[in-house]
């Protein structure tokens, strides 16, 4: 079974960084590009960024997270990651890491930003 598994979270507070990991059980994981969410309080989960098999981005970030966040993966290890530097109130969420089109969920991991 396809098994997302997102780690790195936490309470930061604003201008600090994290980075957050994505790992998946699936021997096939590395052959499908992975994206990452985000689940903002009080709207629709969105895709911020996605990378292809061969670790180049294929989705402009979207304005709200531009210049800040950054996707890479590393096939090897089956992980994929998103550093999230000068990070906002507003960027507080739960994030996901997924295929693009795959149905299942991991759990996520909770980024809160708040003095």
């Amino acid at each position: 079974q396809m098994r997302f598994v997102e780690s790195g979270g936490g309470l930061v507070q604003p201008g600090g960084s994290l980075r957050l990991t994505c790992t998946n059980s699936d021997r096939f994981f590395s052959d499908y590009p992975v994206a990452w969410y985000r689940h903002v309080l009080g709207h629709q989960r969105e895709m911020i960024a996605r990378i292809s098999v061969f670790n180049e981005d294929e989705l402009k970030y979207p304005d709200s997270v531009k210049g800040r966040f950054a996707i890479s993966r590393d096939n090897a290890k089956k992980t994929v990651y998103l550093q999230m530097n000068n990070l906002k109130p507003e960027d507080t969420a739960v994030y996901y890491c997924n295929v693009p089109g795959f149905p299942d969920w991991g759990q996520g991991t909770q980024v809160t930003v708040s003095s």
